[in-house]
């Protein structure tokens, strides 16, 4: 496909008709932004282009849908639409972002970029080392790759640049828990706790945690042990039933 071909393919004209099938359907295997517009709003005629802009840039990652809002009521009242340009982007068949009114350029494009994977996100996702080091020349600040580097270090025995590297990162839960888990290494009674970690068994890892700050009385080594479970809670997320049994856990315990 010619990236003229890509360009027609990424942007396309919606109506009433095929809204369901080719946004809402279509947004459950990649983002897709819809711009509301008509042809007589000239605020509209100065984003559409920096909306096609970044949406050809980003062929084959996310799509633009163009609804004219004159011809498609039914839409604008759906998705109650007061003002133009307005844009909303899908993904899992709901809208997951929106602005309304003519954005200059570049934040158009960090519009789109908060949408579409960049290059460090995805070499971030394949864990591999070279790939992670490759997304920190990217992104030094990419928290994945830094936080998948660093426990790669660490379960490779490198301490030393693991520690070095995550130092850089402490306000990230998951970073700083795993500096705490550097303090810890060597650990007989912990190391099943870290390889339950490694292997993404969360429950065990969290068990044997709670084990070893119930039966430790050093207040410094309690509070490190309390660190590698805060990263831990954060890996699973706030809602997580896990986490929220292990925090709650935690607390009765730190009380």
């Amino acid at each position: 496909m010619s990236a003229d071909q890509a360009a027609e393919a990424t942007i396309f004209d919606v109506d009433e008709v095929d809204f369901e099938r080719r946004v809402l359907e279509r947004s459950h295997e990649l983002p897709v932004v819809v711009d509301f517009w008509a042809d007589w709003c000239a605020p509209c005629k100065q984003l559409t282009p920096a909306l096609e802009r970044a949406a050809s840039a980003r062929a084959g990652k996310v799509e633009l849908a163009k609804v004219d809002v004159e011809k498609n009521r039914g839409l604008q009242a759906a998705f109650r639409i007061q003002g133009i340009p307005a844009v909303k982007a899908f993904k899992g068949g709901r809208v997951a972002s929106e602005f309304t009114g003519a954005l200059p350029p570049a934040e158009v494009e960090r519009f789109f970029d908060a949408l579409v994977p960049s290059e460090a996100d995805e070499l971030a996702a394949s864990g591999e080392e070279a790939d992670l080091r490759r997304a920190l020349e990217l992104d030094p600040s990419h928290p994945a790759a830094r936080r998948e580097l660093g426990k790669l270090l660490l379960r490779r025995g490198d301490a030393d640049e693991a520690v070095a590297l995550l130092e850089e990162a402490r306000s990230d839960f998951v970073a700083d828990g795993l500096l705490a888990r550097a303090a810890l290494a060597g650990d007989p009674a912990l190391e099943a706790a870290f390889q339950a970690w490694d292997a993404d068994d969360h429950a065990a890892a969290l068990e044997r945690l709670q084990e070893a700050f119930q039966g430790e009385q050093d207040p410094e080594r309690r509070d490190l042990i309390r660190r590698v479970m805060v990263a831990l809670f954060t890996e699973l997320g706030p809602d997580d039933p896990l986490a929220r049994e292990h925090r709650r856990r935690l607390s009765a315990a730190l009380n």
